[in-house]
């Protein structure tokens, strides 16, 4: 039987492609703060199914891309350096900042923003930042959301690979390593990629077709999704930046977090990247979904 948890003794190089595909497979079903939050918000921002599943293969191509090429390095003895602890808040910070950009540009930074107001009027000041007009169109002066570009899904799906948890240093330390030869070494990374990217496609198309579901003009909907979307990238993104700070002001925060009886990756040790997608996902997300709908339906006749 395969073990997922501890993967150590191996009968054949099949047998550590597999475990390298399944871990895949529960990493992508598994609240992870690489994957869940991006997904979501990039596939809720597609608002359909079709795209949801096009929005999921994306990210997790270039993700796998990532693994791929780290697995690579990590059968020349590198990986060591890539699973470095220290390592994870300048990924948080890179994650961050694609994030915000991407909710930034999604959502018309500047003018069409309605949580923590008071907040956002003193970021914008500090900042300096202009709505660019150019982007967007307006809807009764209400600013509509445009369309994320293919290229920032594969660059954040590219960043956010470089993440490091419990399953890339099973890929890193433990699969890469056993590799037969250089040729193979990118192997495990590109099996756990593809096992990812199986699952990720799922979740896209869940949160695609949940939006096609909604019993509201088609304008309306694509207006809640591309605004869901855009302030959850946004306001995710800094929390990724502000968790970064935190942690590399307090190092040891990196190792907190809560033993839980499960002995599943992700869902063992509960640390600061689980309760940074809790926060992305059912704070943020959802607090910004149920704005906009009820924009909408407080304005049905702009949408129809």
């Amino acid at each position: 039987m395969i073990n997922l948890y501890n993967p150590q003794n191996f009968s054949s190089l099949f047998s550590i492609l597999i475990t390298a595909f399944l871990l895949g497979i529960v990493h992508g079903f598994t609240p992870d703060e690489h994957t869940w939050p991006i997904t979501f918000s990039y596939s809720i921002g597609s608002y359909s199914m079709k795209g949801g599943f096009k929005t999921g293969l994306l990210f997790s191509l270039a993700f796998t891309f990532q693994r791929a090429v780290a697995s690579e390095l990590s059968y020349y003895a590198l990986g060591k350096i890539l699973t470095k602890p220290d390592v994870v808040p300048i990924i948080y910070i890179f994650v961050g900042i694609v994030m915000s950009f991407a909710g930034a540009y999604v959502i018309g930074l500047g003018k069409n923003f309605e949580l923590f107001e008071g907040l956002e009027k003193t970021l914008l000041k500090f900042l300096k930042i202009k709505t660019l007009k150019s982007q967007t169109k307006h809807i009764n002066e209400k600013l509509h959301p445009v369309h994320i570009p293919i290229y920032m899904v594969l660059l954040h799906g590219f960043i956010a690979g470089w993440g490091t948890g419990a399953f890339a240093i099973i890929v890193y330390t433990i699969l890469a390593p056993k590799m037969p030869n250089g040729y193979t070494g990118f192997l495990p990374g590109l099996l756990f990629g593809l096992g990812t990217m199986a699952t990720q496609i799922i979740i896209g198309m869940f949160a695609g077709r949940f939006m096609e579901r909604l019993k509201i003009p088609k304008k309306g909907i694509e207006y809640i999704a591309r605004r869901t979307s855009g302030l959850t990238l946004f306001w995710g993104g800094l929390a990724f930046v502000l968790a970064a700070a935190l942690e590399i002001a307090f190092p040891k925060l990196i190792e907190a977090g809560f033993i839980t009886p499960l002995k599943v990756h992700n869902l063992h040790n509960l640390g600061v990247g689980f309760f940074l997608v809790i926060f992305i996902l059912l704070f943020i997300l959802t607090t910004s979904f149920i704005k906009s709908l009820k924009y909408v339906k407080n304005n049905g006749s702009e949408f129809l």
